[in-house]
């Protein structure tokens, strides 16, 4: 994967509170973690994002503020922005560990049949789903993953 690749992190989703605040939903491995990233986004300036607190204990939604940002009107028109990082700013993973971003590209085999190739991945609350290029969509739990072969197998 190319060290200049862009890897979402996060998604504004909506106002908080009238000061200009927003929720973010995270995709990073502790939501705490956007509190030393370097956020990118098409919508504002780099440097511009900063991370207020976590929603709750429990939650992987964050508040943060933008700069420039000051109402709750302005923090609506940030609504759906989608938040990055430089693949280089993310520490390298341990040992039999991954970003998922990594796996783009690799094939899915299920009964050792190929059935796609995976172009992305979704989660909608039950867990990590693989898109493969055919359409379909496979439950990523349990999958065990083969760097050398360029292979998951589920």
């Amino acid at each position: 994967m190319s060290e200049n690749t862009k890897i979402l992190i996060g998604k504004i989703v909506a106002p908080q509170g009238v000061r200009g605040e927003v929720r973010v939903q995270t995709y990073t491995a502790s939501p705490l973690d956007l509190q030393s990233l370097p956020v990118e986004c098409a919508r504002f300036t780099a440097g511009d994002f900063k991370f207020v607190r976590r929603l709750n204990p429990t939650s992987d939604v964050i508040i943060a503020r933008i700069a420039g940002i000051d109402d709750r009107n302005a923090a609506e028109t940030l609504r759906g922005a989608e938040l990055f990082v430089a693949r280089a700013a993310l520490p390298a993973p341990d040992e039999n560990e991954y970003y998922q971003a990594d796996l783009i590209g690799f094939s899915v085999i299920r009964n050792g049949k190929k059935i796609g190739v995976l172009d992305g991945f979704q989660n909608f609350g039950g867990g990590d789903i693989m898109e493969l290029d055919t359409g379909e969509m496979v439950l990523f739990a349990g999958a065990d993953v083969n760097f050398n072969s360029r292979e998951i197998n589920i």
